[in-house]
Order: structure tokens, then sequence, then C-alpha cells
């Protein structure tokens, strides 16, 4: 049986931080982002790829159309917290 995922980050606690990255990032990438709602960038980016997504149930979205949405963000958030990673990495080898 395959396990249900959540929306809950793994890490308690860590919410408000992976809303501000969120926030950041989907800003930089050109969309417009709440900061105080970061979660609703889905519907922005639903709209300019032609997703129909809605408020509440979504049970007639594909597979396909939900990964449209959400490759983005979450591929968005991963790449920079790769070159965050990097960056600091980077830091912490060159002489002060």
């Amino acid at each position: 049986m395959a396990r249900r995922r959540s929306n809950r980050a793994i890490v308690p606690g860590s919410e408000h931080g992976l809303g501000i990255l969120k926030a950041q990032v989907m800003r930089n990438q050109g969309y417009n982002v709440n900061p105080e709602r970061p979660d609703l960038v889905k519907y922005e980016v639903a709209r300019t790829l032609g997703v129909p997504l809605q408020q509440g149930y979504n049970g007639q979205l594909s597979s396909e159309d939900a990964g449209k949405i959400g490759g983005p963000i979450g591929g968005a958030m991963v790449k920079e917290l790769v070159r965050m990673a990097q960056q600091k990495l980077a830091e912490q080898r060159s002489p002060h």
C-alpha cells in the first residue's frame, strides 16, 4: 500500500522558514507573491500554465497537471537550497 504524502514539513517548526524561501524564490521567478501567504503562489503558477486549479477540492486535476504546478515551485526551491549550501561550503573553505 502506498503511503499518502503529507504537505507538512519533516522538520517541526520549519514551515515558516520554508514559506519565506518559497516567497523569495517565486518572486525571483517573476511571480506576484503575498509574503503573508506564500502557499497561494500555486494558483498564480497554475493560471500562467493554463491549469484549472481552484481553491478546495481538485479531484478532476490530473497528476500531470498537478506536477506542472508543483514541479516549478519545488524545483526552484531545491535549486536555491543547493545554491545556498554551495555558497556556505565555499565560504567555509576560503581563508578569512
